[in-house]
């Protein structure tokens, strides 16, 4: 009996060593990494399912601007703070330094304080280019920005660890509110990218393709513009049809009047439709917006208060409230949590800095649940480091609009142009787990579980717009298994592991 028990207890234990090997090599996606902090440093790296915080020493610090882009395996290949673009070693890359010449860099070299004021793209067409685009504020024009600049990179020179062969490239002049957002071009290719103009009531709209980046012009639209230069934390969805970005402006620093516009976007012509204005002042600041990673809920927040809206209701502005803050020590008085910046992680998860610079992060567990059930946790993760800002990172893995009048490339395949966000937990469990997806639009889908010897022990129906389901298997005998979930001819797989008491 004795030896029974414990060559059960190796094999359990040889079962979580192969999880482990596993999820070590699953952490990868050009967004999958989260650079934390400005004196103490840490970096935050993402897998489908969960993520880990290891500190770590790099020259680059971080305030509110950052960009920065990974490899398809996760290791990180550049990152920018608005002062210089870093390497993967965490300093300056060749030719690195010098970026947005002006005020804000000479008077915050440690760092932008702009949120979503970097933004780096794969260059169309060449697997070793990048482009940042990149922008600073300037005092004279009330905290606009003057100018759209860009910059390339080319990550084959250098030992491989890049070169910045051009750089501060003017793509526009004039006033600017803060923030980019970048959405995939319907052909699959190119990236539309935008730029807030500097009241907030209309969007800059370029395009980026092989050869150039090309404005394509300003669209303006009926919306109260803000003072001093500024619109939060503009977003595409993750499925590319929905665009969103918020205001707020207070006098005297009180009694702030908030709203967020929310947008359909074609992704053929770049053109914008204003859908709904939605004003949520509650008397606080607002500066962030981030959606669910089904692209059905919109989230947006004052200092105070998150909010939750369903994008695909009927009913007038159908927002509700879906979590508090509770002004919590963060390590200690008078540094404490609110509501700042959003980011949806490459884990599914939205994750909520504060603005005060504190330790911790709000987690957000199912945003694409409805109401209160998406699961706020309140300063649920300690980093150890003091941090304010959150990456700026577009889905990198949006493909083409199949069927649509711009799907005319050649050599753009469907089998990559589909991202199903698939993931279990937890895993390993003993049998009861949930499975999170992301199935094509309008499309079913299948799970089917096979054993070891790639029999079908389990086949379940996934339906339209479907993005979770619970799983009990009471019977299921300890061991690997392999989850496949099968939509619109494409397939995702998982390891399932299984270990029971």
């Amino acid at each position: 009996m004795k030896y029974f028990i414990a060559l059960k207890s190796i094999i359990k234990l040889l079962v979580l060593l192969l999880v482990f090997s596993w999820n070590q090599v699953s952490a990868q996606g050009k967004n999958s990494v989260y650079l934390l902090g400005y004196n103490a440093k840490a970096r935050m790296t993402f897998t489908s399912t969960t993520y880990s915080i290891i500190p770590e020493s790099r020259q680059i610090p971080f305030e509110d601007t950052q960009g920065n882009i990974s490899d398809e395996n996760g290791n990180i290949l550049m990152s920018s703070n608005g002062v210089y673009i870093a390497d993967a070693t965490g300093d300056t890359m060749l030719n690195g330094g010098g970026l947005n010449p002006g005020w804000a860099v000479n008077n915050f070299p440690g760092g932008l304080p702009q949120p979503n004021s970097n933004l780096f793209l794969p260059l169309p067409g060449d697997t070793n280019k990048f482009i940042l685009f990149h922008q600073a504020a300037d005092i004279n024009i009330n905290l606009a920005c003057p100018y759209i600049f860009y910059s390339l990179i080319d990550i084959s020179l250098n030992s491989g660890f890049g070169e910045v062969v051009s750089k501060n490239n003017v793509a526009l002049a004039g006033a600017f509110g803060w923030g980019f957002a970048a959405c995939k071009h319907g052909n699959g290719r190119d990236w539309w990218v935008t730029a807030m103009a500097d009241l907030g009531n209309g969007i800059h709209v370029f395009l980026v393709t092989p050869d150039t980046v090309q404005y394509m012009g300003l669209q303006t639209f009926p919306i109260t513009g803000f003072q001093w230069g500024y619109a939060g934390q503009p977003v595409f969805s993750p499925n590319g049809e929905k665009f969103a970005f918020g205001g707020s402006y207070g006098i005297n620093g009180m009694n702030y009047l908030s709203c967020i516009s929310l947008f359909s976007f074609d992704r053929c012509n770049g053109l914008f439709t204003l859908d709904s204005l939605i004003d949520y002042s509650d008397n606080y600041i607002s500066a962030s917006s981030a959606f669910s990673s089904n692209s059905q809920y919109l989230y947006f927040a004052s200092s105070e208060k998150l909010y939750q809206f369903n994008t695909d209701s009927i009913i007038v502005n159908p927002y509700q409230l879906v979590a508090t803050n509770d002004v919590f020590p963060s390590p200690t008085p008078p540094f404490y949590t609110n509501f700042a910046l959003m980011y949806l992680a490459a884990n599914g998860k939205i994750y909520i800095s504060s603005g005060s610079s504190v330790k911790h992060l709000h987690e957000m567990n199912y945003p694409d649940s409805a109401g209160i059930a998406c699961d706020v946790q309140l300063h649920n993760v300690f980093t150890n480091c003091f941090f304010i800002g959150v990456p700026n990172h577009p889905n990198y893995y949006l493909g083409r609009l199949v069927g649509s009048p711009c799907d005319t490339l050649t050599g753009i395949h469907d089998l990559a142009a589909h991202d199903f966000r698939f993931s279990i937990s937890p895993n390993p469990n003993n049998g009861n787990f949930r499975i999170m997806y992301l199935l094509p639009q309008n499309k079913s889908g299948t799970l089917q579980i096979f054993n070891i010897t790639g029999k079908e022990i389990y086949h379940q129906n996934l339906p339209p717009w479907s993005t979770l389901q619970y799983i009990s298997l009471p019977k299921i005998a300890d061991g690997v298994y392999q989850c496949t979930i099968t939509s619109n001819n494409q397939r995702v797989n998982k390891k399932l592991v299984v270990v029971r008491e």
